[in-house]
């Protein structure tokens, strides 16, 4: 039997805590690897724009925790995308963490599990998710351009949004439960200052009502408790509310063996180490006064130096070899899953092709990718006169010159094409393989953004190794029935290439399965069609129940066959 690899350390989460635990643990030359559920970045990916984190002025919340996860990856941490559903701590040296596609050993463990947004309760606070109720700006945003919007909240994440939200909102309200913001004065002054945002404070939102749309909402001011109501304005189909209400901490999976306060959050010690030796916590999941990007990032390398001292400690006394080299930056990783779904921002002094769409670091960072494709692929386009189809061929004509087993293949929207590859919205274009068969996987719109991610992942896992999935997994997808998935998303959503690429890997293994990237704000009769107001929105066979936020590839496989 096969002795199990024991990391230095598993670090549980990929925020920037976890990230800021695995810069510094890869940086003393601890074996360490990162479990990460959904996605690389955490709340942080929820942020428009960080304004205050040290020496960087400004930057996109997603932009910043990918140069953190670049650079964790430069010091040779590895990472792995799973779901924790298990653990076992009671051991005194080797510990295990049991995720749902293996189990994992390490002799210190880091908890970065961080927090997901609070939901406030309201009367249909839930039947309206998706539909005029959200909890991302940067996700859905744009689809409210011209509504008016409501942010409820006055903290630091309602100041900040609020003033995001103007750029495509008509008006701004922000509700606060007190009489004034709880952030400092800067912060509250980017709402405070803008012309386009109203303030009311202590009051707060009853109820919310509509049909298809979100269309009324009645508010409460809570020390006069006069009723404010508001009904949707003449020709608006919609307005809009996202919730700033705080966060709560993902601790659920921990509380019979991890000491919580009275908030559910995880009760450390200076040295970062909750009550089980050799278990430290970093992050939003903590109990602290203040949670933000900076104070995690200063948890994690708390929780990281006092592990490695953990470790280091543990192996003295065990006799276990401590081995040190020279932590060297590292021009490729290998992760465990395939390549991450995240590309990364990673300067670069490499002379490499430059083009309108695609930067010499960005292709830089392609080439590792695409390096191990060992298949031939056809990018086949169908085109008509508009503008957008030769952006898209314009956009294609550079993506297929990346490596030499693309080709692209463009061809007039007859309606005989149309029929012919069951191609329903232009611009469009999907993946062929070599010998000229349709896979099912589908691009309506200019895949840019975050949704290059999506595109990478499907042609890695069409014409490449692939990303690893559970063996029994795979036998279910195998046996998945006809089925058609139409995913929405926006170009700005961070969430959305994650359900994109496993609803397109589910094609690539499945030929009776296809799955269509479709950007709402080109394809807005999709939108009105389903009532869609926030992504990614996932449609199963064109069926009237939309499938909104972000979801696993099981939870997709499971949602397919629920549906067949």
């Amino acid at each position: 039997m096969t002795e199990p690899h024991i990391y230095d350390t598993i670090i549980i989460g990929g925020g920037p805590a976890g990230l800021s635990a695995g810069i510094y643990a890869g940086r003393a030359t601890m074996d360490t690897l990162i479990i990460e559920g959904d996605q690389i970045g955490g709340q942080v990916t929820t942020t428009s724009t960080v304004a205050n984190y040290p020496a960087v002025e400004t930057i996109d919340g997603t932009t910043l925790v990918n140069k953190m996860k670049q650079q964790a990856t430069d010091f040779g941490v590895k990472f792995t995308f799973d779901t924790v559903v298990d653990y076992n701590f009671d051991t005194k040296d080797i510990k295990t963490v049991t995720g749902k596609t293996t189990t994992y050993h390490a002799r210190s463990i880091i908890i970065a599990t961080g927090a997901k947004p609070h939901e406030i309760g309201f009367k249909g606070e839930q039947d309206f998710r998706g539909r005029g109720v959200a909890y991302c700006s940067t996700c859905d945003g744009e689809l409210f351009s011209g509504l008016e919007v409501f942010v409820i909240g006055g903290g630091y994440a309602a100041a900040e949004e609020a003033d995001y939200l103007t750029r495509f909102a008509r008006h701004v309200t922000v509700v606060m439960r007190s009489d004034d913001f709880t952030c400092p004065p800067l912060t509250a002054d980017r709402a405070r200052l803008n012309p386009n945002i109203t303030i009311w404070p202590n009051s707060e939102v009853k109820s919310v009502t509509g049909q298809n749309y979100l269309t009324d909402a009645t508010f409460i001011n809570n020390k006069t408790h006069e009723e404010t109501s508001y009904h949707v304005t003449k020709d608006d189909n919609t307005f809009g509310m996202f919730i700033y209400v705080g966060t709560d901490p993902q601790t659920e999976l921990f509380k019979n063996t991890i000491i919580l306060d009275d908030d559910q959050y995880i009760i450390t010690d200076q040295q970062g180490q909750t009550n089980i030796p050799g278990v430290f916590a970093a992050g939003d999941v903590i109990s602290k006064p203040l949670r933000q990007i900076v104070t995690a990032a200063a948890d994690g390398a708390s929780a990281a130096t006092s592990a490695e001292i953990y470790v280091s400690a543990q192996k003295h006394r065990l006799h276990v070899p401590i081995t040190r080299s020279t932590a060297t930056k590292k021009t490729e990783s290998k992760p465990t899953s395939g390549p991450s779904s995240t590309i990364s921002d990673h300067d670069t002094q490499l002379p490499m092709h430059k083009g309108q769409w695609f930067t010499n670091e960005l292709v830089q960072q392609l080439q590792p990718i695409f390096g191990k494709l060992n298949h031939d692929i056809i990018l086949h386009q169908l085109t008509d006169a508009s503008e957008k189809s030769h952006e898209l061929s314009s956009f294609l004509t550079e993506f297929s010159q990346l490596s030499p087993h693309m080709t692209l293949q463009i061809e007039a929207a007859t309606d005989e094409m149309l029929d012919k590859w069951h191609v329903t919205h232009l611009p469009n274009f999907s993946l062929v393989s070599a010998d000229g068969q349709p896979t099912g996987i589908k691009f309506s719109g200019i895949p840019t953004g975050h949704e290059l991610n999506s595109l990478v992942l499907a042609v890695y896992n069409m014409a490449g190794p692939g990303q690893t999935i559970d063996t029994q997994l795979i036998e279910r997808i195998k046996h998945l029935p006809k089925t058609q998935i139409e995913i929405g998303i926006s170009l700005t959503c961070h969430f959305c290439p994650d359900v994109v690429a496993a609803c397109q890997h589910i094609a690539a293994i499945n030929p009776n399965v296809s799955a269509e990237m479709i950007d709402l704000q080109l394809f807005p009769e999709l939108r009105e069609a389903h009532h869609i107001m926030s992504v990614p929105a996932m449609l199963i066979n064109q069926n009237e129940n939309v499938i909104f936020g972000s979801q696993s590839l099981e939870e997709i496989v499971t949602a397919i066959e629920t549906a067949g």
